[in-house]
């Protein structure tokens, strides 16, 4: 019987030892019962309220190969706490076979799934309501319920009973003044992306200390998010503005706005850190922007609720100085978001997205797969999987030689033994020469696996299906299919200024080869390299040049 554990501790214990106890349990309990221990997969700080889980959903795929026969955990709840994600495992389980077993509960059954199921999702919902009381209680004492923000420091205190004294908080007057000034340049008429990129010059480090963006700074006004709607800076403690949510199909939180009933608010004026007046002139000038027609125009759009569009390139474009994506600028084009979020790269070219889209097409149709360095790759493959297969015909000659070896010595045992020989290594020595012939018969009967070959004419093939896919982006139809054929051709496109704009664009030609012949993908990868193409566009950006 082949056994792996599974053991997790979560977020809220924070005690990673808990794991090697629970692994050094596990592994006693499965020595007791005589099977054979495989591997351990755990999930340290993590939460069971959600499958997703790295230990865990790797123990979800190796039990759909069947790679062992018993899954052995410390409890039930050690696996999930959500009542349908037990009952949904413990089907899969059945179905194929594995035992669920469980040092506090024994193997499990039906009847665990379901009394375990719901006790552990009645816990997680009690343990959920006293966090929230406890939270709203602290609150209520002028006292924070969450994380340090931008601009206050954490005050670590105890009781009378030497019990911790949590939520208090102090000014930190060196990011005080960074918060003044955010307020400060804001209602003087600044932008918050010019705030940002002044703050990144001046090497003033963001909240998360990396570098300011203008939404760090903007934020989301309705919510109370970034700098310039936290009302903790007006002396105001507002808690319970949003309600977090998981979605089922991802896993992630999402938030959603309490009703302002709900709110709790306290006056904290020892935290105050903006003046009034300058909050008023704040709050002012967001809704005079807010009144704006523009603005009113984007909102009645409701633009939130359309899925965007994608792109050829979406995703795939970056800055060649910097690394970054490339950021849709206006409606046509695209450029370096770092140059223009923080102001911390010097990339600020722009190009319009189907004028390049249209150079990568013209790249992979016409030049990337050009007839003379597809003749080079087919013969460059071609030996490589010629020397590949002399080197399987001499290892499957060795397994020959070595069969015939093994068979020769095993029948002169057999002959010993059947004229009376016996010794006290004869029988082990007998047993691993059968397990060997075994294994050597075995793989004679795989043989070696089969090696890809390319057609001669590969360029021509590959050059009509591309044009066949620029077609069909042009169809409705069919625009999807083909949107992500032509995607998956291409790995990565930089973006390089000079004295026009050169384009580099880096593709895998084994999935080249695979889309223009058919041929198994991961097959023709295992001898396929890297391969790129440069296109430089000058005036109109039209293409020069193309290089390898």
């Amino acid at each position: 019987m082949r056994a792996v554990i599974y053991a997790r501790y979560s977020s809220d214990q924070q005690r990673d030892s808990s794991i090697e106890d629970q692994l050094h349990q596990s592994r006693a309990f499965i020595e007791r019962q005589g099977w054979t221990y495989l591997q351990a997969y755990t999930d340290r700080a993590q939460s069971g309220s959600t499958p997703f889980r790295p230990g865990y959903q790797q123990l979800l795929e190796d039990a759909r190969n069947r790679g062992f026969d018993v899954i052995v955990a410390e409890a039930l709840d050690r696996l999930s706490r959500d009542q349908a994600d037990v009952a949904s495992l413990f089907k899969h389980l059945c179905f194929l076979g594995i035992r669920l077993v469980t040092l506090a509960e024994g193997e499990i059954t039906e009847l665990h799934v379901g009394l375990k199921g719901t006790m552990n999702a009645l816990f997680l919902k009690d343990l959920a309501q006293k966090t929230r009381r406890g939270l709203e209680g602290r609150v209520r004492e002028g006292r924070s319920a969450g994380g340090v923000c931008y601009g206050y420091d954490v005050v670590r205190a105890v009781d009378e009973r030497g019990e911790a004294v949590r939520g208090g908080r102090r000014i930190n007057e060196a990011q005080a003044e960074v918060v003044r000034r955010i307020f400060k340049e804001f209602a003087a008429g600044t932008s918050p992306r010019a705030i940002a990129r002044q703050l990144n010059v001046d090497g003033i480090r963001s909240p998360d200390g990396e570098r300011w963006r203008d939404t760090t700074i903007r934020g989301h006004q309705s919510r109370g998010t970034g700098i310039l709607n936290n009302e903790l800076y007006a002396g105001r403690l507002v808690w319970n503005r949003l309600t977090y949510v998981k979605d089922p199909s991802t896993g992630k939180r999402l938030s959603r706005r309490n009703p302002e009933s709900a709110w709790v608010i306290e006056e904290v004026p020892e935290l105050r850190i903006v003046d009034q007046e300058l909050w008023e002139r704040v709050k002012a000038r967001q809704r005079g922007i807010a009144a704006t027609p523009q603005v009113r125009k984007i909102k009645q759009s409701e633009f939130w609720k359309q899925r965007r569009p994608k792109h050829l390139l979406t995703g795939l474009c970056f800055c060649a100085t910097c690394g970054s994506k490339l950021a849709s600028v206006g409606r046509d084009y695209l450029g370096c978001s770092s140059a223009r979020g923080t102001g911390s790269c010097s990339n600020r070219q722009l190009i319009r997205r189907g004028v390049l889209e249209g150079l990568i097409v013209s790249a992979l149709k016409d030049r990337l797969m050009a007839p003379e360095l597809v003749k080079e790759f087919v013969a460059a493959f071609n030996e490589e999987v010629n020397a590949v297969r002399r080197v399987q015909e001499q290892e499957q000659a060795a397994k020959q030689r070595e069969l015939a070896e093994v068979s020769r010595r095993l029948d002169g045992l057999i002959e010993a033994i059947a004229d009376g020989l016996r010794s006290p290594g004869l029988k082990t020595k007998l047993e691993e020469l059968e397990r060997r012939k075994a294994e050597l018969e075995a793989a004679a009967e795989r043989g070696s696996p089969a090696l890809p070959r390319l057609h001669p004419n590969l360029a021509e093939m590959y050059r009509r299906k591309v044009e066949a896919l620029h077609e069909a982006l042009a169809e409705p139809a069919t625009r999807d299919e083909a949107l992500e054929l032509l995607r998956s051709l291409i790995e990565r496109v930089e973006l390089r200024p000079g004295t026009g704009l050169e384009i580099e664009l880096i593709g895998a030609i084994a999935q080249m080869v695979a889309a223009a012949t058919g041929t198994n993908r991961n097959a023709a990868a295992e001898a396929a390299t890297a391969c790129s193409v440069k296109v430089v566009a000058g005036a109109g950006f039209e293409p020069a040049t193309f290089r390898l």
